[in-house]
């Protein structure tokens, strides 16, 4: 295994881009490989944005950049999980950890997706990813995303059953006891938010402007084979997407201007989304700060087409918004009026999330100033 920190442009994969790097740049990329020569720990792949991954400001989608993060997380950590002998397998998106948008991207700027490895438990593995935007008129770069992702592989033979991990190599001690606090971190927080996902989103009759059902959607979709990985149930990333679109409904709603994802609190997947199941994916404003809407979007899988099982809770998260004017500056948020007790409680808790960020924001800047 090749050590983490290094990019790698792995056989096969288009992520040589012509226009953001030399053709030497893309061949000495192509050359590195780990100690097999087989499975590198980090990848980059990159494409150009286009109108329609944006919205009628210019301003890509959060959810196009998301499934793009995990494109590039599930090629990296499916492949490291195959790199020795045994059963094959596909690893599947189980967490992602909160995801800062911190510049938007705009159409006609190519977007570079780095992923490495970074840590693997017995039955998991760690993918951190970064995402740069580039002008490509001028040359600028910026950082867009930052993003960290766990995945799981399961049997090709029986995708409910788990298998082990290849080890990975840490250049140093420090990095394996880092990400063993990480992992253990996460996988309670994944067991606690699965548990207290049990509530629906129930439509409003007549809501008022600025309440909860005035601006809370949901979007129905059949999930089809172009959904799909080969094996029957839903990429990550499109579930992601998805997740973004009725957010950003939720958020246009509320605001009626133009609005962009600005962060994405930790995704949980809580199950495997087959083929042939219908999802609903709703949002509902759950908190707003003077420039900021939090949303909660819940994901329900109904498997329409198997009696024997159940409708179930499939992922979960809280997205925030901001309003931007046309001039691409933040813009007041109208308040939100909860009504319901249970509405009160949830704004008291976006609350403590969004002052607890702001915490921590703080507590990161000033040991630089």
């Amino acid at each position: 295994m090749a050590r983490p920190g290094l990019i790698h442009s792995p056989r096969g994969l288009p992520d040589t881009c012509a226009l953001g790097r030399p053709p030497a740049a893309a061949a000495a990329a192509a050359s590195m490989s780990g100690p097999t020569g087989e499975t590198p720990s980090a990848i980059q792949i990159c494409r150009i944005m286009r109108p329609d991954d944006a919205n009628v400001a210019g301003n890509v989608h959060g959810g196009t950049i998301l499934k793009m993060i995990e494109e590039a997380g599930v090629i990296i950590s499916t492949r490291h999980c195959n790199s020795q002998n045994g059963e094959r397998c596909v690893a599947v998106l189980a967490r992602v950890e909160r995801t800062d948008f911190l510049s938007p991207v705009c159409i006609g700027e190519v977007a570079h997706v780095s992923a490495e490895i970074t840590y693997t438990s017995k039955h998991s593995v760690e993918v951190q990813v970064h995402v740069m935007s580039e002008n490509i008129l001028t040359g600028t770069k910026k950082l867009t995303n930052k993003a960290t992702l766990w995945y799981v592989p399961l049997s090709l033979k029986n995708v409910d059953k788990v298998l082990e991990v290849p080890p990975v190599v840490y250049s140093r001690q420090e990095q394996e006891e880092e990400g063993r606090r990480r992992y253990e971190a996460q996988k309670l927080e994944r067991m606690e938010t699965k548990w207290r996902n049990g509530d629906i989103v129930q439509p409003g009759l007549n809501p008022e402007p600025n309440t909860v059902s005035y601006s809370q959607s949901s979007l129905i979709h059949l999930v089809g084979p172009s959904d799909c990985t080969l094996h029957g149930f839903v990429h990550g990333g499109v579930t992601m997407k998805l997740m973004d679109e009725v957010a950003g409904i939720v958020a246009a709603r509320h605001c009626k201007t133009n609005i962009v994802t600005a962060s994405v609190d930790a995704i949980n997947f809580h199950d495997k989304i087959r083929k042939g199941c219908v999802i609903t994916i709703s949002g509902r404003m759950t908190f707003t700060s003077n420039k900021s809407m939090e949303i909660e979007v819940l994901v329900d899988a109904d498997p329409v087409v198997d009696n024997t099982q159940r409708r179930y809770r499939a992922a979960s998260a809280f997205f925030t918004y901001v309003s931007l004017s046309q001039d691409g500056r933040s813009l007041p948020v109208p308040q939100l009026l909860p009504e319901t007790e249970d509405e009160k409680k949830r704004f008291e808790e976006g609350k403590g999330r969004y002052l607890q960020m702001k915490a921590k924001r703080q507590g990161q800047v000033e040991p630089q100033a």
